[in-house]
């Protein structure tokens, strides 16, 4: 029996996949959590075998949680199911130590496969997406380019921007300029859609 533990701050989403999954014969639905920082307490709690895990969650983002759990618990394996299949993510998941990666629209019968497969050690990866990956490349950004663009998601003001990433306006300006350069934005609204696409900024 593989012990599964679910995380997806979508309720709807959550119970549907525990539904699913639960009516596998070899598949047990040990815990939902709706939060990425619950998932390692409810992995150790209920020894599970498998957690499966949305990449877009409050407390701690699911790629975090991978990463967390490499440390807390090695022995469990992770799934990252998400909404949306950026190749960026599934590079930063594989990194964090993710076994396999798949999008909310694959079929219940493929995902209880999957489920099966990561418990048993192999990596599972949605098809198009490996493809989109090996062609994307890596983030173009600098470690303080990809922090104002996320700061700039919000929508703020450049002044805004300064206050939350501890930098001088004029600093803000450039990195928003070199990072509106590197994706080819002709503005910052462009460069930060641009680098959430691709799975920059998680």
């Amino acid at each position: 029996m593989i012990r599964l533990v679910i995380a997806d701050d979508q309720a709807l989403v959550r119970g549907a996949l525990a539904a699913l999954l639960g009516l596998e014969a070899d598949i047990e639905v040990v815990a939902e959590v709706g939060r990425g920082d619950e998932v390692g307490a409810a992995v150790v709690l209920h020894r599970a075998d498998v957690a499966l895990l949305d990449v877009e969650m409050p407390g701690l983002d699911g790629i975090a949680a991978a990463a967390k759990l490499r440390l807390d618990a090695p022995d469990c394996r992770v799934l990252m199911v998400t909404t949306f299949g950026r190749p960026g993510y599934l590079r930063r998941a594989m990194q964090a130590g993710a076994s396999g990666f798949v999008v909310k629209d694959t079929p219940a019968r493929q995902l209880a496969d999957a489920v099966r497969k990561v418990a048993a050690g192999l990596r599972v990866v949605d098809p198009a997406l490996a493809v989109e990956s090996m062609t994307s490349g890596d983030s173009p950004l600098t470690e303080r380019e990809t922090d104002v663009l996320r700061a700039a998601g919000g929508g703020g003001t450049v002044e805004d921007i300064a206050a939350a990433t501890f930098l001088t306006e004029g600093t803000v300006r450039n990195y928003l300029s070199s990072a509106m350069g590197k994706t080819g934005a002709r503005t910052r609204a462009e460069a930060v859609h641009i680098a959430q696409e691709n799975g920059w900024l998680l």
